[in-house]
């Protein structure tokens, strides 16, 4: 198994296409700015499917801190929790409707949710969670309400267990929702991949278009750092598209007529007339989305466990309510009877149940959305307690899924400084993920890059631009050769050691000489710690004989045997 993928660029450094694993990246710029950005707070986020249909996170926050606050004065002014705790609430007039009426708040706004739930669960006739609690609740109410109006000789107090009840269950699904919404910005990301527009080629030219008017067969015109607006096949031009978006792999693939393209990806260096094949939920994209979102609405063995739980729980407390009632009767005591079943209901309603499932399956799956990982089902995540050994595709996992300068090597007489700062003035005006690279390894050092003119890009060798009278090349071995530029020895065994663990290795010329190298890799992402036998440490893809094999058959002839 690899555990560093070669960073690739536009050059032709020789470097091999790592694994296919996919990660979602922020969009890269372009010349069409990415479509359905998300402004707004995802708490308002509204989901429309399981039993949070219609509800969002913001909801069930709003509703928990409201009821959390009123719910303080219900138990302080409750006399049942000031006998148990041993102090007397202050008397006033009007201080025992304190809970009756904050309780009646409490009951209407905040146990909305789980009423509503309740009476769905009911139609479906599938009683699960939502319909013990708004059992519990109900009962509660009912029974608290004729012992407030001094109905019937009952003393049933429950206006402290219903306000609590409902403020701890909305805690347990607002986490539960703020997990949801967590999980959400995958499929947000994935969205954001589309431009809002594409130019669509007609008889007369070019016309821009809303990429949803894009329809398949139509030709479409993609501009270097331009995303591709559907799926295609190019039919004119040729260009390296970054498709690390799509597979977490920052080598970047050459695309020419007949090549399909993916909606999303980038054409880093030149302009490509696309035939368009599909469009809008017939893409490679959607499906990715169709995926992601299978994958959310997927239930874990704890879920469906906490489910079967609560539907038996709720025909077991229907039943001995029944038979508490009847026994209670025979005996002669109907207040009594009463009394019973009602406690026997409200306590039915498990508040570890709700608060723990919904906490222990927010940690889990909110924990690995911030981490980037996209869980494909939580049956499998939660089989994970038993695994031993994992295998890691790197790319986009371990890796960041983009290059970083790493190293840089000159010939005698040229200052390492100055040859970065000159690299980043040829690539100042390149959309190529390397470029980007070696342009923030120069900004991160602080060095002044000079402002260079005529730039050109030369697809699969490398890119050229004019300073100060003097013609720059960046590129790798394919330029090399096309420029029959001799590398010195000193440098040459400098960069074959970059090749040897799999790095990216691109020269800087003045002319016909070469003034150095550069070298670059896919980061490790931070906080990745160094496995067994150093799995996170740069360049250990296993043998050195692997290595130059891989180096030597990726790329358009570029390798350590071709130097």
């Amino acid at each position: 198994m690899q555990d560093m993928h070669q960073p690739t660029h536009h050059h032709d450094d020789g470097s091999q296409a790592g694994g296919t694993l996919t990660r979602h990246t922020a969009p890269h710029a372009g010349h069409h700015q990415p479509a359905h950005q998300h402004h707004g707070d995802d708490d308002h986020a509204v989901h429309t499917s399981g039993q949070h249909a219609g509800h969002s996170t913001a909801m069930f926050k709003n509703r928990f801190w409201l009821t959390l606050a009123l719910s303080v004065p219900v138990v302080y002014f409750s006399p049942m929790v000031g006998h148990i705790l041993g102090y007397m609430a202050p008397m006033f007039p009007g201080s025992t409707w304190i809970p009756p009426v904050l309780g009646t708040v409490i009951f209407l706004y905040g146990g909305q949710p789980f009423l509503k739930g309740g009476l769905q669960e009911l139609k479906d006739r599938r009683p699960g969670m939502m319909l013990l609690i708004a059992m519990a609740i109900t009962v509660a109410f009912a029974a608290s309400w004729i012992t407030s109006l001094g109905l019937g000789g009952f003393d049933l107090d429950f206006w402290w267990e219903l306000a609590l009840l409902v403020a701890i269950m909305l805690l347990g699904h607002w986490i539960e929702m703020r997990a949801l919404g967590s999980a959400q910005g995958a499929l947000d990301a994935l969205a954001a991949l589309l431009p809002d527009e594409a130019e669509r080629v007609t008889d007369g030219g070019t016309e821009t278009v809303p990429v949803s008017e894009l329809r398949p067969d139509d030709l479409v015109l993609v501009r270097p750092g331009a995303r591709m607006p559907a799926d295609g096949t190019v039919v004119d031009g040729q260009a390296e598209f970054d498709e690390s978006m799509i597979t977490g792999e920052s080598k970047t693939v050459p695309r020419s007529p007949g090549a399909p393209v993916v909606a999303g990806t980038v054409a880093t260096d030149s302009s490509v007339r696309v035939r368009v094949t599909a469009v809008g939920d017939d893409t490679a994209l959607a499906g990715i989305q169709r995926l992601v979102a299978e994958a959310q609405a997927s239930s874990s063995r704890a879920q469906a466990l906490a489910d079967r739980a609560a539907a038996f729980l709720f025909y077991f407390a229907t039943a001995a309510g029944v038979l508490t009632f009847i026994a209670w009767t025979l005996l002669g005591s109907v207040p009594e009877a009463v009394t019973r079943t009602v406690t026997v209901l409200v306590i039915a309603c498990p508040h570890a149940l709700g608060l723990a499932i919904p906490l222990v399956i927010a940690i889990s799956t909110e924990q690995a959305a911030r981490a980037g990982v996209l869980i494909k089902n939580r049956m499998a995540l939660e089989r994970m307690r038993t695994v031993d050994v994992v295998l890691f595709d790197k790319t986009g996992t371990l890796t960041t899924g983009e290059p970083e300068l790493m190293d840089v090597a000159v010939a005698e007489g040229v200052d390492p400084d100055e040859l970065l700062a000159l690299a980043a003035a040829v690539e100042s005006d390149s959309e190529h993920p390397v470029a980007r690279a070696i342009v923030r390894a120069a900004r991160d050092r602080n060095l002044v890059v000079p402002a260079a003119g005529s730039f050109t890009s030369l697809t699969g060798r490398g890119v050229r631009a004019t300073l100060d009278g003097r013609t720059l090349h960046v590129g790798g071995p394919a330029l090399l050769r096309e420029l029959a530029a001799v590398e010195p020895p000193a440098l040459a065994a400098v960069t074959r050691g970059w090749m040897d663990r799999g790095a990216a290795v691109l020269h800087v010329l003045d002319g016909g000489r070469i003034l150095g190298a550069v070298s670059l890799e896919d980061a490790v992402r931070p906080g990745v710690p160094a496995g067994r036998g150093g799995a996170a440490e740069p360049g250990r893809q296993g043998s050195n004989g692997h290595r130059r094999r891989a180096a030597g058959g990726a790329g358009r002839g570029g390798g350590p045997q071709d130097r």
